[in-house]
């Protein structure tokens, strides 16, 4: 008899409905998914930066890109031309200003206070030539350099532009 009475205990059990607990399951994966917010990839980090200005001088009542035979628009422009290549390992492998080598970062700072702090020469902006197997941690060194350099008339030098070297090929002379 005893046997008799657990199996009618054991047909008196409660049933689990899958199909509600897997329906359950989708509903939050479903909502799980569609709220997922990424953050957003290094490429997409958004930078305060100034308000653009003309890279040239236009004079009187011209407008900036009314003359359309000047091919070259920095042609007139006393630019400092600074070479960067990148060894194998993407270190800094050859620095010059000019066609001067300079050994290191902390001998180009010095020969930037040396040159753009002397008022008899009027360099307007500063060109940055860099291979392209350099990494960006010493571009980035190289770009506070720059930023940190003060002008004869007391600004900070602002006018800072980038041309990236293709591989194997040497920096072009000023």
């Amino acid at each position: 008899m005893r046997r008799h009475r657990r199996r009618k205990r054991l047909q008196g059990e409660v049933e689990l409905n899958l199909a509600a607990m897997l329906d359950m399951a989708f509903q939050l994966l479903t909502f799980f998914i569609l709220t997922f917010k990424p953050a957003p990839v290094e490429g997409q980090v958004s930078l305060r930066l100034p308000p653009p200005q003309p890279v040239t001088n236009v004079g009187g009542q011209a407008q900036a890109g009314d003359d359309v035979n000047n091919l070259d628009p920095v042609a007139n422009l006393d630019s400092l031309v600074i070479s960067v290549v990148g060894d194998s390992g993407g270190n800094i492998g050859s620095l010059a200003i000019g066609e001067n080598n300079i050994a290191n970062v902390e001998q180009l700072e010095t020969q930037l206070r040396i040159v753009l702090g002397d008022p008899s020469t009027k360099f307007e902006q500063v060109i940055l030539q860099v291979g392209d197997t350099l990494r960006y941690e010493e571009l980035m060194r190289i770009i506070d350099v720059c930023s940190r350099q003060v002008l004869p008339n007391g600004q900070k030098l602002s006018k800072l532009s980038f041309v990236e070297l293709p591989t194997g090929q040497a920096p072009a002379a000023p």
